[in-house]
């Protein structure tokens, strides 16, 4: 085997590892939601993660992939659709002349669970009140819509030409993500009693010991997130290079858990246990379009700056009457943005000429350029992602309603939706269980006691 087959090996090997750990996101985001949500909507909303990513890997197979990483020009990807297995195994040639490093199957794998994970965030922001068929069809729209401008700014496409620097997707995966979220958000309004009285009252997460283990999952899968988007072991004429950018991506996550606590206890006085969350979260989207093009004291800045942007974020986001369970747009949408805009600040010369993309940041040359470059790019996705999903959204709004019935909502997602519960003990006799003759001898009772009332809507 040669050299240069062997390097194809090692990368395919690096790229599909990453991969996995990608794809393992979709169980953070589901321990995450889950506890950030009320326990009578849990499984729904763990199970949905399922779902969408079944329905992202199909669409992104049929047509996704060749309209983001198929040749085209300069706007969309004209060919690769509903791939075949020599366009698969092919290395740097017609339909995805883009990946030179791997096969084109390697790269399908890996830029599926990038669109996995924005569609992911999406649901965050519409949480307890979407309509499940609403899971299906616009996963399968908003997959469309995320391959298109995946296509501007990595498949070689107009905004790649300018240089745009976005080296995992803070701004393609994240802020497409939470730009979707705040549509939806729009369009089905808060939830029942969340602003009622005038005022933005605390829907408390049922479990955060979840939402901790989804929160650290995440930033596990982060390491596939960031450093798998070197898509090789070698980049440039550097052997390695993705360690440093999971150094930089530790760096910023440890940042923003700090910074996240800290700003919770001078916000709150208290450090909030899902603010510190939000903040890990914030910060490894930021540094998620910067990890290849920033030392080491940048991301740590960009980690303390997104620890804030998480606290305040959220708190604005409610502020203004917006109702975002997950707080989607403030970690995902706003953070986003700032690590799109840090990284025309801070990027090294140096490594832009690794990566061969855009040029030196503000910092190092002086010059506002890349800076520029950076917001031309936030401002033509913004525009077409959140119109474009607006437009779905109210359309399926309009023709068939995409917000669950009052009773629906009251009486929580799970059993209405599904015929079950997250938490079945909690709602209905089960035998030598909570609440049960068995149960009780446990503490004592003489006799059992029947199950208490429990009020669906404060569950």
């Amino acid at each position: 085997m040669s050299n240069a087959n062997l390097l194809i090996a090692a990368n395919t090997i690096w790229v599909v590892v990453a991969a996995v750990l990608v794809m393992f996101m979709q169980a953070g985001f589901a321990f995450l939601e889950a506890g950030l949500t009320r326990m009578k909507n849990a499984g729904h909303i763990a199970g949905k993660n399922v779902l969408i990513f079944g329905v992202c890997s199909l669409v992104y197979w049929a047509v996704g992939f060749g309209i983001a990483f198929g040749d085209g020009n300069r706007v969309i990807g004209t060919s690769g659709f509903a791939p075949s297995v020599d366009s698969l195994l092919a290395v740097g040639k017609a339909p995805y002349s883009f990946f030179t490093t791997v096969p084109g199957a390697a790269g399908y794998l890996f830029e599926v669970v990038f669109a996995g994970v924005s569609l992911a965030i999406v649901w965050g922001a519409m949480a307890e009140r979407a309509k499940l068929w609403v899971y299906f069809v616009f996963g399968a729209a908003f997959t469309l819509i995320y391959s298109v401008t995946s296509h501007w700014v990595w498949g070689g496409g107009w905004l790649f030409g300018l240089g745009m620097q976005d080296f995992a997707g803070s701004t393609v995966v994240h802020y497409q993500g939470a730009l979707a979220a705040l549509a939806g958000a729009l369009l089905l309004g808060p939830r029942i009693g969340k602003f009622q009285g005038g005022r933005g009252n605390a829907i408390p997460g049922h479990n955060i010991p979840y939402a901790v283990l989804g929160t650290l999952i995440l930033w596990f899968g982060w390491f596939g997130f960031n450093p798998g988007s070197t898509l090789g072991v070698v980049t440039g004429n550097r052997v390695g290079f993705f360690a440093y950018v999971a150094l930089t991506t530790n760096l910023a996550a440890a940042a923003g858990a700090v910074s996240g606590a800290v700003t919770a206890w001078l916000v709150l006085r208290k450090p909030d246990i899902s603010m510190m969350l939000n903040g890990v979260l914030a910060a490894l989207v930021a540094v998620t379009a910067a990890s290849g093009f920033v030392a080491p004291w940048a991301a740590v800045v960009i980690g303390l700056v997104s620890g804030v942007i998480a606290v305040v974020g959220v708190l604005a986001v409610e502020r203004i009457g917006i109702d975002d369970p997950i707080g989607a747009v403030a970690v995902h949408g706003v953070s986003g943005v700032w690590g799109t805009i840090a990284t025309g600040l801070f990027a090294v010369p140096a490594l832009a000429a690794t990566l061969n993309t855009g040029t030196g940041g503000f910092v190092y040359t002086g010059s506002l350029h890349q800076v520029w470059v950076q917001l031309l790019g936030l401002a033509a996705v913004g525009a077409f992602t959140f119109s474009a999903s607006f437009g779905c959204l109210w359309t399926m709004k309009r023709l068939w309603g995409i917000r669950v019935e009052e009773e629906t909502e009251t009486a929580g997602l799970d059993v209405s939706e599904h015929g079950m519960w997250g938490y079945p003990e909690f709602y209905i006799p089960v035998p030598g269980g909570y609440g049960t003759e068995a149960h009780s001898h446990l503490f004592g009772h003489r006799h059992a006691r029947p199950l208490p009332a429990i009020d669906a809507e404060a569950a």
